[in-house]
């Protein structure tokens, strides 16, 4: 696995359950945070107990409403009909780090991957890391995230393109939120995402642009000027307890169309594709991702199929779960690209609750 997080972590615990030498490179010491909304649906609980990693010993904090708010605080509200649960991924991760260590995975950490090459001879990669050493493997799961410098070894397309957009995170604590809603709110260029993890603690992720950054200067003058001229945003910047003094930032986040496989490595979670985060849901297609990817794997290496065969069948299997999922996301994004039509579209979506729960069916999976 190059990259060690809740795709790689997953696909890792669930190819040493099926009695595989795995090795992941991540390029962090666990536990650490990321930019992340930290949501995620209950369709991958029935997986994650397969793996024996049911997340309820964590505590987390159990999500069924959801709510949506216009620039100008105009709400929606909607029953979630899966639900979902919210965990930190500094907890998560670590979690099933813990996990795959006790079950034989090896791990090669504070590392980062520099080169991936296949051999047609061999049939196998040869794995370069930064501090020089050379790993082979018959399989390699690409499981980095949405952006890495591997994108440009493979050269990827989408990663000579830039994009506009950068991501901020914070966890908090705000007394009196609702430990059962995610809430979701839109400001000018952007939208910002809240919801409960574990103990009493708070994920506020947002989502804007570097132009937006750029014009006010600072993070806080951003906040101040942008973010909270959303009357409910406004309130959780004011009242929030923030638990870090600086927010996790990530900038580059592109919505462009991936491939799940590339050079003979399998593409998985962001690596593959990512989701906008207003639809919230990129945490449980990146483990269903992982459930493709290991299967698929587990096939080639039990000599049940061919290589070309294993990677054609994960694409179409990744395609078929995931691609009109993507597609729906970045319709729904240009939804809410400006406040004027931010405003029109959630003052006709409250009183059409029938729309909003198919919008969020198209963006969510069934329990695998």
């Amino acid at each position: 696995m190059v990259g060690g997080g809740l795709a790689g972590l997953a696909a890792a615990l669930d190819l040493a359950g099926r009695g595989h030498r795995v090795a992941v490179v991540e390029r962090k010491q666990y536990p650490f945070h990321k930019v992340c909304g930290e949501y995620i649906s209950n369709e991958v609980l029935p997986y994650l107990r397969r793996l024996h990693a049911d997340p309820a010993a964590l505590t987390p904090a159990a999500i069924s409403r959801f709510m949506l708010s216009s620039p100008g605080g105009r709400i929606l509200t909607a029953k979630l009909d899966l639900g979902g649960f919210g965990v930190s991924r500094f907890v998560l991760d670590d979690f099933l780090y813990q996990l795959a260590v006790a079950r034989g995975v090896t791990f090669h950490l504070k590392n980062t991957v520099t080169n991936v090459t296949y051999d047609p001879v061999t049939d196998q990669h040869h794995v370069t890391l930064a501090d020089g050493r050379q790993l082979t493997a018959r399989v390699v799961l690409g499981t980095y995230g949405k952006r890495a410098n591997l994108d440009r070894q493979l050269q990827r397309p989408f990663f000579t393109k830039r994009s506009p957009y950068l991501g901020v995170k914070y966890h908090l604590r705000l007394p009196g939120f609702p430990r059962d809603l995610i809430a979701l709110h839109n400001f000018a260029d952007g939208y910002a995402g809240i919801s409960a993890i574990e103990d009493d603690k708070l994920c506020f992720c947002y989502l804007t642009t570097r132009q937006n950054l750029k014009r006010h200067g600072t993070i806080s003058a951003m906040e101040r000027e942008v973010i909270a001229q959303n009357p409910r945003l406004r309130e959780i910047l004011e009242s929030a307890e923030m638990l870090y003094s600086q927010p996790e930032v990530i900038n580059e986040i592109s919505f462009a169309p991936k491939q799940p496989v590339e050079q003979h490595v399998l593409m998985v979670g962001d690596a593959a594709g990512l989701i906008t985060p207003l639809c919230g849901n990129g945490m449980a297609m990146a483990l269903h991702g992982a459930a493709l990817a290991a299967r698929a794997a587990h096939d080639f290496l039990q000599a049940h199929t061919t290589r070309p065969a294993m990677e054609t069948a994960y694409s179409r299997a990744w395609h078929a779960q995931f691609g009109a999922r993507l597609r729906v996301g970045r319709a729904v994004q240009r939804l809410f690209g400006g406040p004027v039509l931010s405003e029109l579209v959630v003052g006709s979506l409250r009183y059409w609750p029938s729309a909003v729960q198919a919008l969020m069916r198209r963006t969510h999976g069934a329990a695998f």
